[in-house]
């Protein structure tokens, strides 16, 4: 919950002789020393002059809000919001999709979304998020609904990761310019992946704030 205090009457005065269109620069300017702070004096950012002032004021929000959030895991996460998380080997195949389906939605509750999981059965994405994707560190955000994290599991850059993309999900016109970049890379032929979830899966709409809560 945010606290406010009174504010000496110097600081009232020198409000007042600010034009209200320099109220929000100031703001900035507070914020870029406190995102400075927080990094250390370690932050390089792209240029900004062509965002508005609404934007640029929100995306130092963003930056201080990131750096001063907690570490966590989204498998943290989701016990925190009351979903269980048994080991896949102890689920059945009927139990553990009931399971998987319950952990996907509870995570797009949580502003968590997954991509690229059609070349994986249902144990296989399970075992997979349970043991590596979800255990991955990260910062605990505040939701909001302009915001969302999206977990993309051939987003590795390994050799195994590529090709599995270029086999499955790439279309062509990435396909081409793949080899265009990276001549000496093999380009399978493409082949539809086994299963067929992706196109159900939540997608995050960045629409307004949801009263949704994950548990």
């Amino acid at each position: 919950m945010a606290r406010t205090k009174a504010k000496p009457k110097a600081e009232d005065d020198r409000e007042k002789r600010i034009p209200e269109d320099r109220i929000p620069e100031d703001r900035i300017e507070d914020l870029k020393r406190q995102a400075e702070e927080l990094c250390g004096g370690q932050m390089e950012v792209h240029n900004l002059d062509d965002c508005s002032v609404e934007v640029e004021e929100e995306f130092w929000k963003h930056i201080v809000d990131y750096e001063e959030a907690p570490w966590t895991t989204h498998f943290q996460q989701l016990e925190q919001a009351g979903t269980s998380l048994p080991p896949p080997d102890s689920l059945k195949d009927e139990e553990l999709t009931t399971k998987l389906w319950e952990v996907i939605q509870k995570l797009a509750l949580l502003r968590v979304f997954i991509a690229d999981t059609d070349h994986l059965s249902d144990r296989e994405l399970y075992a997979h998020l349970w043991t590596d994707t979800l255990r991955e560190e990260t910062k605990a955000m505040p939701q909001a609904a302009n915001c969302a994290c999206h977990i993309q599991l051939l987003s590795g850059g390994s050799d195994e990761d590529n090709l599995l993309y270029l086999k499955h999900y790439a279309d062509e016109d990435w396909r081409q310019q793949w080899h265009k970049d990276w001549p000496n890379d093999p380009i399978p032929e493409h082949e539809d992946p086994p299963y067929d979830r992706d196109r159900v899966m939540p997608k995050a709409d960045y629409g307004p704030p949801t009263d949704q809560e994950p548990n």
